[in-house]
């Protein structure tokens, strides 16, 4: 099979470089292992939350001219734009989201605090401010037997912010059967039971049952795994504003995310293989020629260009062994200290060296091969060397914008 470009990952960056070269007119085809990092992801696009100091960002576009010479961002051509434009992907992906890249908002985290962010998906809680929220009281509305929303801290945050919480807990005949097993007390597993209409008009008159006292109600974000429509239709119906919390992963808000730009992309007819692995490749004169994979071990999958985006250590995108850190789909070349002694740092909260860590790639995001150029096999998102999207929050805005960058570099060729 041949294609313009053949995509390896199914995250948040692979998808941003399929969809767009999709919507450019390109044969692409993606390969996926299954779920992404995506489904840890907790709403929000990152974009610069923190820099090097480990200082809270405002205004991420004037904050990024300012970092590391090594970071990837440094290899977008125009930063401003390309987030303009990822913007306007997930929008048109059915992501309808709040946020500009000239000024970080903050989105209420699971644990009650306030993190710095580009982007957040329409109903979560956010504010302008870091230290507090936009009501003076609030009812914070949990499913009764929940498991990922750590109640205590999530309150007692809230409270230290100056806004009054009213605790109250509900229940319906769907969720008291899904309460029988505790493992179904999920918020993946809790999504499921609450997509039909019935089963969301019994939550209303659940949450309307409650005599909520606050200015707002909080909810667990457990709505909508496909796209926005139930969370829409709540909002309605509820007596009460409400507003979403995210919770501990599996996330809800993330399976959308993965959701809806899987979709909008085999929509454009892009090619999507799922629970599949490229095994290798061929390369001939500087450039890779064709890949295998582990579904299809007979059939070479032959493209005019290629990228990479498997993520780092987590994904296996990045893998390490006694003798060093490597890149395991074509052994390319990475950007890692020699020696293991160097690769963390004693204290856990510092930062962590190898987060540092990935696939070395020149200006135009091109990688390399025993010092080599390869031609037409691109790097983008979390494989890249370069940052450390744990202390300076910008994974998902790395993600993004050097995939766009890189397909914008495949459509000007």
């Amino acid at each position: 099979m041949t294609f313009d470009s053949i995509i390896i990952g199914g995250g948040l960056a692979g998808l941003t470089c399929a969809l767009t070269l999709a919507k450019a007119g390109q044969r692409t085809a993606l390969v996926t292992a299954g779920q992404s990092t995506l489904h840890f992801h907790s709403g929000s696009i990152d974009l610069l939350g923190y820099d090097e100091q480990g200082r809270t960002v405002l205004h991420p576009l004037d904050a990024i001219p300012a970092l590391g010479a090594s970071h990837p961002y440094h290899k977008v051509a125009d930063v401003g734009a390309l987030a303009e434009e990822a913007a306007g992907l997930l929008a048109s992906a059915g992501l309808p989201m709040d946020g500009t890249a000239a000024r970080n908002h903050f989105r209420l985290t699971p644990m009650g605090v306030g993190k710095p962010t580009w982007l957040t998906l329409q109903g979560l809680v956010q504010s302008t401010e870091e230290q507090t929220l936009p009501w003076r009281e609030v009812t914070f509305a949990n499913i009764r037997g929940f498991l990922d929303i750590p109640t205590e801290f999530l309150v007692d945050n809230i409270r230290r912010m100056g806004t009054d919480v009213e605790v109250k807990h509900f229940t319906t005949p769907e969720l008291e059967q899904a309460r029988r097993s505790p493992s179904e007390m999920r918020a993946t597993n809790v999504a499921k039971v609450l997509a039909d209409e019935t089963s969301l008009r019994r939550v209303v008159e659940a949450i309307d049952a409650l005599g909520a006292d606050g200015e707002v109600v909080l909810l667990p974000a457990v709505l909508g795994m496909a796209d926005a429509q139930t969370e829409s239709s709540l909002r309605q119906l509820v007596e009460r504003p409400v507003r979403f919390v995210a919770t501990m992963p599996p996330s809800v808000p993330g399976v959308r995310l993965q959701t809806r730009l899987r979709q909008t992309y085999q929509q454009l007819g892009g090619m999507y293989c799922a629970s599949d692995t490229v095994t290798g490749g061929c390369f001939e004169a500087g450039r890779l020629r064709y890949v295998t994979t582990g579904n299809m071990p007979d059939e070479r999958l032959y493209a005019d260009h290629f990228v990479l985006a498997t993520g780092s250590f987590q994904s296996r995108g990045l893998m390490s062994n006694y003798h060093g850190v490597f890149e395991p789909v074509f052994g390319l070349d990475v950007d890692a200290a020699g020696d293991r002694r160097a690769w963390t740092a004693e204290y856990v909260y510092d930062a962590q060296p190898y987060m540092r860590f990935g696939v070395r790639t020149d200006e135009r995001l091109l990688t390399c091969r025993g010092g080599a150029r390869i031609d037409n096999l691109y790097a983008a998102g979390s494989v890249l060397s370069g940052h450390d999207a744990l202390k300076l929050a910008d994974g998902s805005g790395v993600d993004m914008l050097t995939a766009l960058q890189v397909a914008h570099n495949i459509l000007e060729k």
